[in-house]
């Protein structure tokens, strides 16, 4: 057990709080939804990013390589200036959705470097230009580029020329529980002397504004001996801190309130309001060519001891990176390169940075609060006035915190799957988390995301849940099933709602609306058809499929201990038998997702003249193949029960088994596989997953086929033509904003699902069913071998390749040939289709992070 083991250890045994502090600062909460008063719901326009150093936040608070505490009481962040630039660097810049020519996009590059799970020790890099940052060029260069044209970057700009930029490397390290060790080290990278101006910042979340009455905490320098500066911190639930600074600094205070005059021309609260920093600045020295200089601090819950920053303090700062070093040396095979072990770790990293403290009252917020606007009546009717129930207040594993710093439902699924290996407690308090009253609605729905809390994401709730059951119980040798009943009993009210709201003709057969694939169909699923009728959705419906076979394993689980469980299990074996009964025949009128010609299946479009097949081949048709499971007679044999219902269904209802197939079993008894797609339609529709020329790029499988490159799917409706081509990089349609593309690009977590079906099939089929890979190629492969190609494929994205360059960098030769950059790295939101670029949300560490699982579990 290495020393991160126990500390995790007594976090689970909650003997000591090391999860207290972490890095639960969003990176940007202007134009977010939670901040957003307007009468429209305009939140990018509502509140920008101009607005952001003047205004006091309402439901939580941004920064730079930040801290806080779980509750966000309390926050630390450094600010940076370089001289040059209009206002301070406090919070990270980008465009909003309205601005970016593909949407929203950050525009500065840091990289989350280390982080252990209870970070004891965290290291974050920032890259800092010496010239003026070129806010406006960004924002009217974008404006110029429409969505044939690709994004206008921060290196495109030529502020970093000549290697004119600072490194910002910010390193946290935990002497104990409240004992925080901080380090910001500055090295010019440019060919001149330069200055840069550090502003260590200390400052409580804005609370006392919202609720008259509340205790106001308060910050105040306090004497100390010569060479250091104390700022004491005093609040009512949080108690004292201190923040000792290594040198006798200036010390800066001003209140967390808005600056009313500038922004309004009105007389506010304060005279000292959140920018006055931006009139005051520390004035620095300047950096050597090459030079590092460090700014050294602590804070802690204890007044300072004697020589708080000795040589135990870096050294104690060593001794933590050693820790990480021996904590995720057990975690990824040592016969790994050192690159593949370099990519996991910066992976992991990204997940473990990528919590924030997310805080929002639904029914406040819709009301208004002291100090706001008061919202126009038409508001409480509006985005998300059905969820008045919903309270957060919460560490939440965020997709990424800029782009993102909102939680999307079906992303926190695969981070949990991700962070399983790290820290499985905490993947298992997010699982449940979002099962609670307080985020679950009262009909059982589970919280979509802070745009539209009622919109519908994939339900893979399940199988996250039966995963990091089996993860955990690999890690730790217990199997929690006090975890897997809880999940269990409110899962049962989720898939209840999807029964009941989105099967609309009672026939098994689901809808669903865009089901987080944003533009992959012809028309917004979401939205009223331009045809009228409705979709019956083949990914919706494969979905569900794959939903009951998940609730099946988890109740055949929890039967082995409770046969009560073996009744529900019956319940999950009927219901998706049903299910793939309905894929193949809708209704038993002929009418059918599965296309018998094509080998495909398809979503059918109904109106009231007819139904007629989707003909377009995306990953809509792959999802079948997430519905599969086999039931081993070594667990089946023991619930007789079950055992017996289920042999009564096959025996008296003949037309269901063609998705159920068996085998003998070695040791006798019968293996059973239960799976949407049969044999023959599983190597059917693996001939075009495997096609070079179809769904498989060389690093996974795209998420449109390349055959709708020279034949693109269109469909007229009222003169007005519909239209679905091949677009491997950035989205190209206005289709959910532009900002997200599914016509194309490669995206983890359907590979991750895939690579996980394929091993499914195989452990049922095992070498007796081989497919060419690729197809046409006359290779033979088992579908074990061929999950292994489609998992070092993905990997490849990141790693070095033999002429020295990474797949994710693209044509970005700073990243490529660079030295300080050619080792950092971003894990986007998704890849390019035929390059293996990365593209979208450049930190959306989220459920890219999977890499790092697979890594893990099946090396290069």
């Amino acid at each position: 057990m290495t020393e991160e083991h126990r500390r995790l250890e007594e976090a689970r045994r909650r003997s000591a709080h090391w999860r207290r502090w972490g890095p639960y600062l969003s990176e940007r909460q202007w134009g977010t939804v939670r901040e957003d008063y307007s009468p429209g719901g305009t939140a990018w326009e509502y509140f920008p990013h101009d607005h952001a150093r003047s205004r006091a936040y309402r439901w939580g608070e941004d920064g730079l390589a930040g801290i806080s505490d779980n509750h966000q009481r309390l926050c630390f962040a450094p600010a940076l200036w370089n001289g040059r630039d209009p206002i301070l660097k406090e919070r990270l810049f980008g465009l909003t959705g309205h601005q970016g020519n593909h949407g929203e996009d950050v525009k500065e590059y840091y990289f989350y470097l280390d982080s252990t799970p209870t970070h004891s020790y965290m290291r974050y890099l920032y890259k800092y230009p010496q010239r003026a940052y070129p806010y406006t060029e960004l924002l009217e260069e974008n404006a110029r580029r429409d969505r044939r044209q690709p994004e206008y970057e921060l290196l495109d700009t030529g502020v970093f020329a000549d290697d004119r930029y600072f490194d910002v490397v910010v390193e946290y390290a935990k002497a104990g529980v409240d004992d925080l060790l901080i380090r910001i080290a500055v090295t010019n990278r440019g060919p001149e002397a330069a200055g840069l101006h550090v502003l260590p910042t200390l400052w409580f979340r804005n609370t006392w504004t919202w609720e008259p009455g509340t205790a106001r905490p308060r910050l105040r320098a306090v004497s100390s001996r010569v060479g250091l500066s104390v700022v004491e911190a005093e609040h009512e639930t949080l108690g004292r801190r201190w923040l000792v600074c290594d040198g006798a600094a200036d010390l800066l205070f001003t209140e967390n309130e808005t600056n009313a005059r500038r922004l309004w021309g009105v007389a506010g609260p304060t005279a000292y309001a959140k920018d006055a920093f931006h009139d005051y600045v520390v004035h620095g020295r300047a950096l050597a060519p090459g030079q590092t200089r460090a700014v050294r601090l602590r804070l802690s819950d204890g007044a300072p001891a004697a020589a708080p920053f000795g040589d135990a303090f870096d050294a104690l700062i060593e001794q933590r990176r050693r820790e990480a070093d021996e904590f995720y040396a057990t975690l990824v095979d040592a016969a790994c390169s050192d690159d593949a072990r370099a990519v996991a770790r910066q992976a992991f990293a990204g997940m473990l940075w990528g919590k924030q403290f997310y805080h929002l009252d639904v029914k406040r917020w819709l009301a208004g609060d002291p100090g706001q606007p008061t919202p126009p009546p038409a508001r409480r009717r509006g985005r998300n006035a059905q969820w008045t129930h919903l309270y957060n207040a919460d560490v939440i594993s965020m997709p990424d915190k800029w782009e993102y710093p909102w939680y999307a439902a079906w992303d926190l699924a695969f981070h949990t799957v991700a962070l399983a290996p790290v820290d499985p407690d905490f993947a298992k308090s997010q699982l449940i988390l979002f099962l609670r009253e307080w985020y679950l609605h009262p009909n059982g729905q589970i919280p979509a995301y802070e745009w539209a809390f009622a919109d519908v994401n994939p339900p893979v709730h399940a199988w996250a849940v039966w995963r990091v059951y089996k993860i955990d119980r690999r890690v730790t040798g217990v199997a929690d099933r006090d975890f897997l009943e809880k999940a269990f009993q409110k899962l049962l009210l989720n898939f209840t709602w999807w029964v009941n709201r989105k099967d609309t003709e009672g026939m098994n057969v689901f809808e669903g609306g865009f089901l987080g694939l944003d533009n992959i169909g012809v028309f917004d699923r979401s939205s009223p058809l331009p045809t009228g009728g409705h979709i019956e959705q083949s990914d919706g419906t494969s979905w569900m499929g794959m939903y009951c076979l998940n609730m099946l394993a988890i109740a055949l689980e929890l039967s082995q201990a409770n046969p009560a469980y073996e009744d529900i299990a019956s319940k999950f074996f009927e219901h998706f038998v049903y299910i793939a009964k309905a894929m193949n025949d809708l209704g038993g009128d002929g009418i059918t997702l599965w296309d018998e010609q094509d080998g495909f299946y398809y979503d059918v479009l109904h109106t009231d003249r007819e139904a007629r097949q989707l003909k377009v081949r995306s990953m809509v048709g792959l999802i079948p193949l997430f519905a599969v499971e086999t039931l081993e007679p070594d667990v089946i044999d023991r619930l007789p029960g079950f055992t017996r219902r289920m042999q009564w269904f096959i025996d008296n209802r003949p037309e269901f088994r063609a998705n159920l197939d068996t085998v003998s079993a070695s040791g006798g008894g019968v293996r059973r596989l239960l799976s949407i797609v049969n044999r023959t339609q599983l190597t059917r529709v693996l001939r075009y997953m495997l096609d070079r020329d179809e769904f498989l790029s060389p690093h996974g499988i795209r998420a449109l086929s390349r055959y709708h490159r020279e034949h693109p799917y269109t469909l007229t409706v009222d003169g007005v033509e519909h239209r679905v081509d091949y677009e491997p990089a950035e989205s190209r349609t206005a289709l959910f904003g532009g900002n997200s593309n599914w016509r194309g690009p490669v995206w983890f977590p359907m590979n991750y699902l895939l690579i996980e079906s394929l091993q499914k099939f195989h452990h049922f089929y095992g070498d007796d069913l081989k497919v060419e890979c690729p197809s046409g190629s006359h290779r033979l492969l088992n579908l074990w071998d061929v999950a292994g190609e489609l998992s070092r494929g993905l990997i490849r994205l990141f790693l070095r390749g033999r002429d020295g360059r990474r797949p994710v960098h693209g044509a970005a030769r700073t990243f490529q040939i660079d030295p300080n950059w050619r080792d950092l790295l971003l894990f986007y939101e998704y890849f390019h289709g035929d390059e293996g670029a990365g593209i979208g949300a450049s930190h959306q560490t989220g459920w890219t992070g999977l890499v790092a699982k697979l890594i893990q579990q099946s090396g290069e």
